[in-house]
């Protein structure tokens, strides 16, 4: 630990090839983070204010907005203040809160699809006992486990990297993560391969969980014209946002632990697809999209206060 504070500041040089330009990606950026606050709160507030969309799907999806809204917050405000700056550093401390910002975010992004895609398949497959298995309850667990695990997985990773003395301070990123900040490290981490090895066993587990709770869901679905509706409306965004998740994550960690022969923007481009992606398409794609979604959002706000409470 006191070896570690050797290293005061981190310097970022994700942003090195592009000096001619910041003025223009910092008007796009600001662009995309209100874009991102604008869509993911609009569904939040719709969600919360009308009461007809107090059932387990909604109550996902808004968790998933919020969790947009959280994983941003630790990228975007810095991007944008280093956009306007010379020099591109941060401090050891906050290169530590981003790195498990971003990194949380992306644990629970996926550990809510995964909740998700187990209602869904109660609510498609065994639609008889929906209401018997998916209780107040079991959202309220659902909802911890898909917040708590990610929060206090991170919290252990980043104890590993914290305990390990740093011999440099460059991240050729324009945000800080664990890899990169590994990369420096004077001693081995071995443990660290270790624990992200685990972890990556941990999402893969996740993932198959996903596949399998989909193909039992297109086996009910195959034969049902309702049911290939029902499907398409409530199950295709979110497969789409599964789907850009995993590759642009991939890619990232892929790229984070390995030295990648591609250019700094194209690596800049694609790390930073799942802070822009997920938070813009999860509340158009499998919010907005939705028919009663919609439907509820333009309706006058005395209309929906009368709206039943459905159980």
């Amino acid at each position: 630990m006191e070896n570690s504070t050797q290293v005061k500041l981190f310097y970022l040089f994700g942003l090195k090839e592009t000096f001619n330009n910041k003025s223009v990606y910092f008007i796009l950026s600001l662009i995309t983070y209100l874009l991102i606050i604008t869509v993911n709160l609009t569904l939040i507030i719709t969600i919360i204010q009308e009461k007809g969309l107090h059932e387990p799907m909604y109550i996902f999806l808004c968790s998933l907005c919020v969790n947009g809204l959280y994983g941003t917050a630790g990228f975007y405000p810095k991007f944008l203040l280093d956009l306007q700056s010379d020099v591109q550093v941060i401090s050891y401390g906050g290169c530590l809160i981003q790195a498990y910002v971003i990194y949380t975010s992306v644990m629970c992004e996926i550990s809510i699809l995964t909740v998700m895609s187990y209602d869904r398949y109660v609510a498609i497959c065994r639609p008889l006992l929906y209401h018997t298995i998916v209780t107040s309850l079991t959202v309220r667990k659902l909802l911890l486990f898909s917040w708590c695990y990610p929060l206090f997985i991170a919290l252990i990773t980043l104890s590993l990297t914290v305990r390990l003395p740093l011999c440099g301070s460059r991240i050729d990123k324009i945000f800080c993560d664990n890899p990169s900040i590994l990369k420096h490290a004077c001693l081995p981490i071995t443990i660290n391969q270790i624990w992200s090895q685990c972890l990556i066993v941990g999402h893969v587990l996740q993932i198959l969980f996903i596949v399998f709770s989909y193909c039992q869901i297109v086996r009910t679905c195959v034969n049902s014209a309702k049911g290939r509706m029902k499907f398409t409306q409530t199950c295709v965004p979110h497969l789409l946002t599964m789907v850009i998740l995993i590759t642009v994550t991939l890619f990232d960690n892929l790229q984070g632990w390995n030295n990648v022969n591609i250019t700094l923007n194209t690596r800049n481009a694609m790390a930073v697809q799942f802070l822009v992606i997920p938070p813009v398409l999860n509340p158009v794609i499998y919010g907005l999209n939705l028919q009663q979604i919609r439907r509820d959002a333009h309706r006058p706000h005395k209309t929906r206060l009368n709206v039943p409470v459905t159980s």
